[in-house]
């Protein structure tokens, strides 16, 4: 009965900003792991950042580091994903995914890991 629903992409200029959410339910928030990840066509699934929701503990993939952000707001069982200074090279569908457990200690987030995820929302760099 778990749900995630992302929403916030869209399409911006190169250099540009976003801010896509996910919103969760249907399980316990607090002491799991929620992380984002992204899949360009013809690309695999890869892992962008991750959030322990118990410690706040993140982890990013190396190319997004200094540029984006996941945070998060327990109130709302809610994780963004601020992204500045955005590149062609991250046009994608983002994803968000749910694993009920903890996450690893400094390490990125795997697919295989995650058990739930959303729909998906695209980000489009021009």
């Amino acid at each position: 009965h778990v749900q995630l629903v992302e929403s916030g992409g869209g399409s911006v200029q190169a250099g540009g900003s976003l801010r896509p959410s996910c919103g969760a339910s249907g399980y316990t928030y607090n002491r799991n792991c929620m992380a984002w990840f992204r899949q360009a066509p013809g690309k695999e699934r890869e892992g962008v950042a991750r959030i322990a929701t118990g410690s706040g503990n993140t982890y990013y993939t190396d190319s997004v580091k200094g540029r984006f952000t996941i945070s998060q707001d327990s109130a709302r069982n809610t994780v963004y994903l601020q992204m500045n200074s955005l590149k062609p090279e991250d046009i994608a569908m983002y994803y968000c995914a749910a694993r009920l457990s903890y996450c690893y200690s400094d390490s990125l987030a795997r697919a295989a890991d995650f058990g739930h995820w959303g729909q998906g929302t695209q980000v489009t760099v021009s």
